[in-house]
């Protein structure tokens, strides 16, 4: 990509970008919460692009005034200062430009939202509980290392430990976390000898992670008239006075036959709001996943398309080693990934993915 064709195109952004801060000030526009959100939205995912392009734009000129030193400069010292000034900034340009053409590619549009993640043991029995309760303290551990704040939903544990289900939101007010999280989406295999295994013997068990985008208040136009509401004695932990009040809530939407429950809270009405929550995003997820099938059918995305049977990554626990089979990446330092440490695999995949859409662009 030409300089002058990026510089045109970080100008062009940049116009737009004062257009929205403009917009934004608007009482109009603040009156129409709606359109007030939208705009936001897309101010904030131009300020990265604006603020790289901008700094680009600079060390181009900045080269270019170096050159135009040497070539024209009588004063030795002037032009070895502009040839150091040349050595040092030439080198950036490449990585920056790749940088600004990433960015200038569409992000996906749910990547700033928060995230609900479901993990349901799978085939393996008890063990297979236990490995989705082992994942679900390292998505815990990752996110106390972000600062993410972490409220779980609905469970059902295991009969010898862990969770059958487990459901539970992971928000952030600083970045968007259904953008690094939905890469987990897919089947998690594990081999070890389980805990209920008398004679030594490896088994392979697995567990599966569905990662949704939360959808916001404006994203679904849920009512409660297609609504059918059910309250029961919650069966989870909370003392004494668990089971003896119908806190927990059962939502079923009429028109899908979409249901989900909540019973974490002692309150029923704070378990009622976050049922609420959860089952619009599972209806925004429906018309989430005609995205992803769009994608997924033009480029191999790191992303799972929704398939439940796509296995994704296997946790060796006697080679001490963890291995994503969608880039070939393992890291041989188990206990320290199962601590929560998965940011560079997640990093390998961003890179993956961003090398898939800059093919895709150039196509």
């Amino acid at each position: 990509m030409a300089e002058n064709t990026l510089v045109d195109k970080i100008l062009a952004l940049q116009d737009k970008y004062l257009s929205l801060q403009e917009q934004l000030s608007d009482p109009a526009v603040i009156a129409d919460m709606k359109k007030y959100v939208q705009l936001n939205k897309d101010y904030k995912e131009l300020e990265p692009i604006v603020k790289t392009g901008l700094e680009y734009k600079k060390m181009v000129e900045e080269l270019a005034d170096a050159k135009d030193i040497v070539m024209n400069e009588k004063d030795e010292d002037l032009r070895e200062m502009a040839k150091a000034e040349i050595s040092e900034i030439e080198p950036k340009i490449p990585d920056m430009e790749e940088r600004i053409k990433i960015l200038l590619i569409p992000a996906d549009p749910d990547d700033s939202k928060n995230a609900i993640v479901e993990i349901r043991g799978g085939t393996g029995g008890d063990e297979a509980a236990i490995f989705a309760g082992d994942l679900f303290r390292m998505y815990s551990k990752y996110a106390e290392k972000r600062g993410w704040k972490l409220e779980i939903n609905d469970e059902t544990p295991g009969t010898s430990g862990g969770y059958k289900m487990i459901v539970f939101k992971l928000s952030s007010n600083d970045e968007g976390v259904y953008g690094i999280m939905k890469y987990e989406s897919g089947v998690h295999r594990v081999q070890r000898v389980p805990q209920t295994e008398t004679q030594g013997r490896i088994q392979t068990s697995a567990a599966s992670v569905a990662v949704f985008p939360e959808a916001g208040e404006f994203d679904v136009d849920l009512k409660w008239d297609d609504i059918r509401l059910d309250l029961f004695c919650s069966s989870g932990p909370g003392g004494q006075g668990v089971n003896t009040t119908y806190s927990a809530v059962r939502l079923t939407h009429l028109p899908t036959g979409l249901v989900v429950q909540c019973q974490e809270e002692r309150s029923q009405l704070k378990n009622k709001d976050r049922a609420f929550e959860e089952l619009r995003t599972r209806l925004y997820n429906l018309e989430h996943q005609k995205y992803l099938d769009e994608i997924g059918a033009k480029r191999k995305t790191m992303v799972s398309t929704g398939d439940r049977s796509a296995k994704i990554r296997t946790y060796n626990y006697p080679q001490g080693r963890v291995t994503d089979h969608r880039i070939n990446w393992s890291m041989y330092n188990l206990p320290v990934f199962m601590d929560g440490d998965i940011q560079e695999c997640i990093n390998q995949l961003q890179i993956a993915e961003n090398a898939e859409r800059l093919k895709e662009a150039g196509e």
